[in-house]
This record gives structure tokens, C-alpha cells and sequence, in this order.
């Protein structure tokens, strides 16, 4: 095959579906299909083919991708991020007028505003999930958590959730609330050893405070009348815990799919690599080193090594520390013993799996040692929602 390419091991990919599946019907939960980390439409309806009955649709990440997916036969979308134009509100009760359950993640009223505006334009009705913030503020002096919703308490989002059910054109669909100090906290992360006990110790020390939140606005919004349709948490890191909260009724997952290598520094997470991308080696500077064409695919985030991507294969092989990942080359330290030759490839592992689909056009889908099919990725599609 012509290099660069990317790869989807679809037995390996099967295997952590099942996992993932297996780990929300033993909680007795559904499980959400997270299109950020996948940007594949073949393979996110491969996923809610494979998971049945215990898929619930898709937890999209804008709001034009949200009415591609309804285009493309998708249901039951839930914008996890608010929007706050009219433009794009319009492309949510678009896909409403196709049918499709449509839902968007709020947190203020300026967010009700535009979504009903949109929706009696339309003539629709636009689901709103109040986002409840339940990072981990030990004694109010630090925030350790992304920086979502300012909704922290069961008053305020019973609040928030009688104002939707007030506004025609609007209902209330729920809540969320996603532990990303837990969801994206490796803990036996190789590139930060001596910190990961204290990541452990965070993620413990914050979980029983952040269940009792949830259960408390889960109880004080049916004593409202307004029980909540979903409760939605969890993410492929924090996936097993929170598939212990009784407060939850569905959980999210997208990268354990895939497993790009970040989701190998999870103590919690047992899933296996399933995406790779290969470049060809182009030079050998020195015995036991290539110099590869390529391959600077760096992930977001906060910066730091464990951004880059990682040599999968040959198996042994790293980076150059002075020199990382480039754009244009990338050299690769290679095992003793190990022949690579100009033109031969080299394999490597993304760190996020979605941002992977965002430099490919589509992903060779492998069975042994087959080529199975192919998939077009977003990209390759012609659409770009972050861009």
C-alpha cells in the first residue's frame, strides 16, 4: 500500500467492543457511542450493530456533525457541547425535522434561548440535558477537572430543568455529568511515574463526594416531577466506576474502541490496540536508527510526551528524544537485531483516537492479515466540524 496509511485491526476492535458492552450490561446501563473519538460512520454503526439492545445512539461533538449523522440515518443524537449561535442550533432542529431524537447538552439560559429559537422556527421540539459540573473542589481553594458547567448543585440545575420544561419548543432530556478528572486521568501513565499515585489518590478521593451529587440531583429533580430521561456519565477511563453509580442510567465511551495508547495508562481499563498508522522509513542515519517521512501527528491536551505518538511496530522501537515526532520526519531508534530498510514501514500508535481520522481519508480495515475494507473517515467524507 502507498504510505502514509491508517489501520483499524477489526478483530481487536470487536474484542473491546464486547468488553465495553459487557462492562455497561453487567452495570445495567446503555452505553453511548462518543463520535469524537471514532469520526468514522462505518465504524460507529459497526458499533451500535455489534452492541445491541445496550447501545443507546450517539454523543456527538458539533452540531453540524450531528446533522450529518441524522442524514446519514443516525438517531438519537446528543450534542455533548452547547452551542450558542442561531446558525448552528438550526443545523440541531434540522435534524430534528428528520424524525431523529435530538438533544443538546445546556447550562444557561442563553443556551434555552437558541436552541427554542431555532426549534419554533423549524417546527420542532429540541431536547435540553443540563450539563452538572462535578469536578473536585477539595475545600474550594483548587479545581481539578475540566472546565464545563457552572451548574455545581442539585438547586441549580432543578432550576435550570423547570425553565426548560416551561419553554415551548424545548424538553427537558436529561442530565450529564462527565467526571473528567477521572475519565482522563491515566494513572499508570509511563511518562509521568512518580505522579501517578497521586493521580490514584485524586481519582478516590473525589468519587464519593461526586456520587453523592449525582444522587442528590438525580432525587431532587423527580421530587420536582422532573425525573431525568438520562443520566449520563463515564467516559472509556472512568468507564467501570461509573458504571457503579446508581445514579447513572446510560455511560459513554469512544477511545477504548480503538485504543489509542493514552488508554493504556488506565489501572481500570483492559482493552487492546486497534488503530495504528504507518509510515515509510526513508533513511538510515546511523546502524540501529531510520529516519521516517512523516509522522508528527501530535495530540491535544495539555503538552508533554505522552502527546506524541508512540512506535507500535517493530515492537521495541522509540523515538529520539531530542527530536520527536515531525511533520516531515521522524527518526526511530529500532531493537537490536531488527532490519528496517528505505521504503519498509514502520507503525505507530496515535494518542487520541479521534484526532487520528482528522489527517487520513479513510482507514484500511484489517482482518489477520487481509485487508476486510475500507472506511472513509469524516475527513476523507469532505466534512471537517472543527475547522
Amino acid at each position: 500500500m502507498p504510505l502514509p496509511v491508517a489501520i483499524v485491526d477489526l478483530d481487536a476492535f470487536d474484542r473491546n467492543t464486547d468488553a465495553l458492552v459487557a462492562i455497561a450490561r453487567e452495570a445495567k446501563k446503555t452505553l453511548r457511542v462518543a463520535s469524537k473519538s471514532i469520526r468514522v460512520p462505518a465504524l460507529i454503526e459497526r458499533l451500535l450493530e455489534r452492541g445491541g439492545a445496550t447501545m443507546r445512539g450517539v454523543m456527538t461533538y458539533h452540531a453540524a456533525e450531528t446533522a450529518y449523522l441524522a442524514e446519514k440515518g443516525f438517531d438519537d443524537l446528543l450534542l455533548a457541547y452547547p452551542t450558542a449561535r442561531l446558525s448552528e442550533a438550526r443545523l440541531l432542529a434540522a435534524a430534528a425535522t428528520r424524525g431523529k431524537t435530538v438533544s443538546s447538552v445546556v447550562d444557561e439560559p442563553g443556551h434555552l434561548s437558541v436552541l427554542q429559537d431555532a426549534a419554533k422556527e423549524a417546527g420542532v421540539t429540541l431536547g435540553a440535558v443540563i450539563e452538572l459540573d462535578v469536578a473536585w473542589q477539595p475545600a474550594g481553594v483548587a479545581h481539578l477537572g475540566p472546565r464545563r458547567s457552572p451548574r455545581r448543585t442539585p438547586a441549580t440545575v432543578v432550576a435550570l430543568a423547570q425553565e426548560i420544561a416551561a419553554r415551548p419548543g424545548l424538553r427537558f432530556g436529561g442530565v450529564m455529568a462527565y467526571e473528567g478528572h477521572i475519565a482522563g486521568l491515566t494513572d499508570k501513565n509511563p511518562f509521568t511515574r512518580l505522579i501517578n499515585p497521586a493521580k490514584r489518590l485524586i481519582k478516590l478521593a473525589s468519587r464519593r463526594g461526586m456520587e453523592a451529587t449525582r444522587a442528590a440531583v438525580s432525587r431532587e429533580l423527580t421530587a420536582a416531577g422532573l425525573a431525568p430521561p438520562i443520566f449520563n456519565g463515564g467516559g472509556s477511563g472512568s468507564l467501570r466506576w461509573s458504571g457503579e453509580d446508581g445514579a447513572l442510567t446510560e455511560l459513554t465511551a469512544g477511545s477504548g474502541f480503538l485504543d489509542s495508547h493514552l488508554f493504556d495508562y488506565y489501572k481500570d481499563l483492559a482493552v487492546e490496540p486497534a488503530c495504528f498508522f504507518a509510515i515509510q522509513a526513508v533513511r538510515n542515519p546511523k546502524p540501529g536508527m531510520v529516519t521516517c517521512h512523516g509522522g508528527g501527528f501530535i495530540a491535544s491536551g495539555e503538552a508533554g510526551k505522552d502527546r506524541l505518538p508512540v512506535p507500535a511496530l517493530p515492537e521495541g522501537s522509540k523515538l529520539l528524544g531530542v527530536e520527536g515526532a515531525g511533520e516531515v520526519q521522524t527518526p526511530v531508534i529500532l531493537p537490536a537485531g531488527v532490519d528496517v530498510k528505505p521504503g519498509d514501514p514502520i507503525f505507530f500508535r496515535h494518542a487520541k483516537a479521534g484526532e487520528l481520522a482528522e489527517h487520513f481519508n479513510e482507514y484500511l480495515l484489517v482482518r489477520g492479515d487481509r485487508i476486510e475494507s475500507r472506511a472513509p473517515t469524516y475527513r476523507g467524507l469532505g466534512q471537517c466540524f472543527l475547522g
